[in-house]
């Protein structure tokens, strides 16, 4: 449990930059117990002369050594705001956020399926101030921000088995009803046929288990421009006839991350009361194969009418997608597109597993969510998305598009992008790729939610 200026307990974390205490261990982010003053000393050594500029990256260094005293912490403790944010004096804001969501993502009991699952006593944390009490709005905001980062990476987290398509729609449904300020409509196969979502129903058709849209509506203010979130909900992706390999197929339940961020997004805004419009659909199913499943080579008329040569089964995630897209822009009438998907392995290449892709080609969108990504101190870059790279996905004599462009093209996380762009059928389009960021170490991050919500929040 996390409070601010609540109860307090008898042990203290402050923050130290410089000590001439020779029992406190100076190492970054290391944590000294001074049993004598009950107080616990985080040493900080960040180089006072370039610590205004974010090259030195102290903030999100900060914020990796928070993570690591909470998921280590067996105290109940008071955290010392005061002694933090006089380091990050220039930068309170942000450097407040980074202590506030540390605390609460760390806290946070991650789902477990094993038989031995033992229960320790509660940690508690009190975050306290003399100096920063006009915080606690930001650290009440910081509280449904979490928490529904939280739901997103339980929902990640599920096991293939349980986490289907109706599952996760079953509990997407059941998590908005706590909430009276958002609606939400769960589309099943047979409104899936009646619709003609014809990419998804290509991709669910080597599976058992039924395909579901899940569509989360919240209006803060009626005035303001209609946003769509489209996510990629592929429960679990075999990579159809175009089979993954052993060591590809490792994680791909995950491949859901996106109709899980989008869904979570639009109930944090609804819940902390946002004078935002927005709209999420997250389209679910698995990628399977089988005796009914889509072949290769196959040819499927989407939503909006254009016909796709399914050249790779396993370039999925783009067929379900521009079935959404479509979906958004032509029955929901939004006004911008933002995507979030688990996209394209090329990631893995050009931005590693530190940044999250940005594909848009109107400079304003990038601007908006680079300065939101910022503020929540989120990674991401701008790659390039250009008319050459929808060329490359029509390269089909019989079809209007490709699902995966000309062999050898390079630059398949781009092209992937300006496939999904045609789709947004000339609304203002931004594309997240999260393949190498929406999950670490065998868990969900719920990545991107906390930028989305602030670029909502503030400019939508």
């Amino acid at each position: 449990m996390v409070t601010f200026n609540k109860e307090k307990q008898n042990i203290t974390l402050k923050l130290v930059e410089e000590t001439t205490n020779p029992f406190i261990i100076k190492n970054n982010g290391q944590v000294t117990l001074i049993s004598e003053e009950n107080t616990l000393y985080m040493y900080v050594g960040c180089d006072k002369n370039n610590k205004s500029n974010d090259a030195c990256n102290c903030v999100r260094k900060l914020q990796s050594y928070i993570s690591n005293f909470v998921n280590t912490n067996k105290y109940n403790v008071n955290i010392d705001l005061d002694s933090f944010l006089e380091l990050y004096s220039d930068k309170v804001d942000r450097a407040s956020l980074v202590i506030f969501d540390s605390i609460l993502f760390n806290d946070h009991k991650k789902i477990t399926r094993k038989k031995s699952n033992s229960k320790d006593n509660e940690v508690l944390y009190n975050i306290i101030t003399e100096k920063h009490k006009d915080l606690e709005a930001l650290f009440n905001e910081s509280i449904i921000k979490i928490e529904f980062v939280n739901f997103a990476r339980d929902l990640q987290d599920l096991p293939p088995n349980e986490g289907t398509a109706p599952k996760i729609a079953e509990l997407i449904e059941t998590k908005s009803k706590e909430l009276d300020n958002v609606s939400c409509k769960v589309l099943d196969k047979k409104d899936i046929e009646k619709l003609g979502l014809n990419l998804l129903l290509a991709v669910n058709a080597g599976s058992d288990t039924d395909p579901r849209v899940v569509i989360l509506e919240y209006c803060g203010d009626k005035n303001k421009e209609k946003i769509g979130l489209i996510g990629k909900g592929i429960t679990f992706d075999s990579g159809g006839y175009n089979l993954k390999s052993s060591q590809s197929i490792s994680g791909m339940k995950f491949d859901m991350s996106g109709a899980a961020i989008v869904s979570s997004t639009v109930l944090a805004l609804a819940k902390s009361k946002s004078k935002t419009n927005v709209v999420s659909v997250a389209v679910l199913t698995d990628n399977r194969i089988g005796g009914h499943a889509t072949l290769t080579e196959s040819i499927v008329k989407s939503y909006n009418g254009l016909t796709v040569q399914i050249d790779n089964t396993d370039a999925e995630g783009r067929l379900v997608l521009a079935d959404g897209i479509s979906y958004a822009v032509r029955d929901l009438k939004v006004d911008k597109v933002f995507d979030i998907a688990t996209l394209t392995g090329a990631m893995r290449f050009s931005l590693g597993k530190w940044h999250t892709g940005v594909f848009t080609k109107f400079d304003r969108l990038w601007q908006l969510i680079d300065k939101a990504a910022f503020a929540q101190s989120e990674l991401v870059w701008r790659l390039p998305m250009i008319w050459e790279h929808l060329e490359i996905m029509k390269t089909t004599p019989i079809a209007d598009l490709t699902n995966t462009g000309q062999p050898g093209a390079g630059a398949g996380s781009s092209t992937a992008a300006a496939f999904l762009d045609l789709f947004a059928e000339g609304k203002p389009y931004l594309h997240l790729d999260i393949a190498c960021t929406a999950e670490e170490g065998g868990r969900g991050k719920g990545v991107m939610l906390k930028t989305l919500f602030e670029l909502l929040k503030n400019d939508y």
